[in-house]
């Protein structure tokens, strides 16, 4: 049980990583720094999620 645990913490770490980078890229496009910001929160995030997933194996 706990396998899955930690595979379903690095699928969402995946995710949020995915969609950091794209806010991230898009807000360097466009010039919105808000957007970029909130693209780095989003990969940070899914770095920690991934991290609290290879724990749990």
């Amino acid at each position: 049980m706990s396998n899955n645990k930690g595979l379903s913490d690095k699928v969402k770490g995946a995710v949020s990583k995915t969609k950091g980078e794209v806010k991230d890229q898009i807000g360097n496009a466009k010039n919105d720094h808000r957007l970029q910001e909130e693209g780095k929160r989003d990969k940070s995030k899914g770095e920690y999620q991934d991290r609290k997933g290879n724990l749990k194996n």
